[in-house]
């Protein structure tokens, strides 16, 4: 995790947008690894957070749908931490000899359910925890 820390550059909110082919999300694991993890593109926040010092467990989200209350979530939600999910990525994918790159933008996991969207969606996620500042990322579905 300390490692994880000192390479990380900066967090930001982000969307990931799921885009399963498995109808009716009737998943099992090998589903999703055959359905490519389910990935489809992801929408990142404009601000740029150092996470020097920050406890990332305890970060806090609040997400919106067509200005309306949907979801919120910490940091734990992630295996008890992002960091701790990242560092079990890394070490997963080293095993095969395959490196987290500098630059690569990294999902930890999402710290709410996953929510259906339809064309003229808006999605908003605001957010926060301790020494950080509000910091927000939209996206809107359109055809």
């Amino acid at each position: 995790e300390e490692q994880v820390l000192a390479a990380t550059d900066y967090i930001t909110p982000c969307f990931e947008i799921v885009d399963s082919r498995i109808h009716n999300w009737q998943i099992k694991i090998q589903d999703t690894v055959a359905d490519n993890a389910s990935c489809g593109v992801y929408v990142l926040g404009k601000d740029k957070i150092d996470p020097t010092g920050l406890a990332l467990d305890k970060l806090k989200v609040v997400v919106t749908k067509n200005g309306e209350f949907l979801s919120e979530g910490e940091g734990s939600a992630v295996q008890g931490n992002p960091l701790t999910a990242v560092a079990w990525l890394a070490n997963t994918l080293g095993e095969f000899g395959i490196v987290l790159k500098a630059g690569e933008a990294i999902l930890s996991g999402s710290l709410v359910p996953l929510e259906s969207a339809i064309s003229g969606d808006t999605f908003e996620m605001t957010m926060t925890g301790e020494g950080i500042e509000p910091s927000m990322v939209s996206c809107r579905f359109s055809d």
